[in-house]
């Protein structure tokens, strides 16, 4: 074997694997021109089935079948994979007659895979069959025949299962997620069914990331500007934005922390011992409980807002989502997209002038970037820390 591998270039390699990918595109592509009524009526057995779908099958296409099981369970059937070894050892007493049996065996001549159909026409369970010919036992026995035609397994041997657990795998998904569909499954229930990981954060409620009411700052909007950030001082870490209520407790603005910066930065004094409904954002962007968090952080992205007020049916404020805690759910998807932009200790660009006055005022270079970028920003100037003496010179 060793002096096989000598002479294999990596051309021959790449050739002999792109055959065996194509043999299984190809045979996927015929299974789905000659599909018929046989599918729909697995399709038809599978939604009328009042227990749950028992996928078996024995070897390679007993590991297919432990797959279409989940990926049925995960999209709304009720599914379990049942040994067929294990099942005439006792594990049949896991089948009942409400359920439906998908058996997998490329040859149908699977000598447990028959034996274990003479049990379940014992019980009077409907079997959905898979495999290469209709003429075979498994098929003959079987109420419903998904037959894959005459498959060649591919490599050099044409021996190892490989394209035709592919073919029954992928007509397996096509079942299952026909079904689904038929079902009417939604998002909804897949996060549900999926509350781990990326995609379950993605799908859960919005309730379920916010900043609960005890973490938040909320004041009456009777209130002044001083007032209300006097009573809303908290330690550790603040909320963004400050809910106002009304005085049945119902949400009736918004005052943020840029908010207070345009304050400071003209110098209105005056206006901190103004009301505060007279200042804040009425009638802000809001979210009921119950929205997924996709779509909350959807409307974040859109209208360019880092706080978002999550409210009942009545307008009571029950928590605020933060941007800053939708960046840490996703902290290596945020940073795989967009890695970050400035480095600290890059050295200065050749462009930028190097006088007194930029040193004075600590002129930070950018990094430069590719055209490609995948943020594709314009480029920025040059950061720039104020002193003192500048702050002072300011009107």
């Amino acid at each position: 074997m060793e002096a096989i591998a000598r002479r294999c270039s990596e051309f021959e390699q790449l050739v002999y694997a792109r055959d065996v990918l194509q043999s299984a595109g190809h045979a996927i592509l015929a299974a789905a021109h000659q599909l018929g009524g046989s599918f729909c009526s697995a399709v038809e057995l599978l939604l009328a089935c009042r227990g749950h779908v028992v996928v078996s099958g024995l070897g390679k296409a007993g590991l297919v079948g432990q797959k279409i099981s989940a990926t049925l369970a995960s999209t709304g059937t009720p599914s379990h994979f049942l040994h067929p070894t294990e099942a005439l050892h006792g594990d049949l007493g896991r089948v009942r007659p409400e359920d439906v049996a998908l058996l997998l065996s490329a040859s149908g001549e699977t000598e447990e895979i028959i034996r274990l159909v003479t049990a379940l026409a014992e019980l009077k369970v409907p079997i959905v069959a898979v495999t290469c010919s209709r003429q075979s036992r498994l098929a003959k026995s079987a109420d419903v025949v998904l037959e894959l035609g005459p498959i060649e397994e591919a490599g050099h041997l044409r021996l190892a299962p490989s394209t035709s657990t592919t073919v029954m795998l992928a007509l397996g998904d096509a079942l299952a997620l026909t079904v689904s569909r038929l079902r009417g499954f939604r998002a909804e229930d897949f996060a549900r069914f999926h509350p781990g990981g990326s995609l379950g954060k993605k799908l859960s409620r919005v309730e379920e990331h916010m900043r609960s009411l005890d973490e938040c700052r909320i004041a009456s909007d009777r209130l002044t500007l001083r007032e209300v950030i006097v009573a809303t001082r908290r330690p550790g870490r603040r909320t963004g934005a400050i809910m106002l209520v009304d005085s049945d407790g119902r949400l009736s603005g918004i005052f943020t922390d840029s908010d207070l910066a345009k304050v400071l930065e003209r110098r209105q004094d005056a206006v901190l011992d103004a009301p505060i409904a007279d200042l804040m954002t009425r009638h802000p962007i809001t979210v009921r409980a119950g929205t997924s968090l996709r779509d909350a952080v959807a409307i974040l992205a859109e209208k360019k807002i880092s706080e978002l007020p999550v409210i009942d049916s009545e307008t009571h404020p029950i928590g605020l989502l933060d941007i800053t805690d939708v960046v840490a759910l996703f902290p290596d998807q945020l940073s795989q997209e967009c890695p970050a932009k400035y480095d600290e200790n890059s050295p200065v660009r050749h462009d930028q002038p190097t006088t007194p006055q930029d040193v004075r005022t600590k002129r930070l270079p950018l990094v430069q970037e590719s055209e490609s970028s995948c943020c594709n920003r314009p480029e920025l100037p040059g950061l720039r820390i104020i002193t003192p003496e500048e702050g002072d010179q300011s009107e």
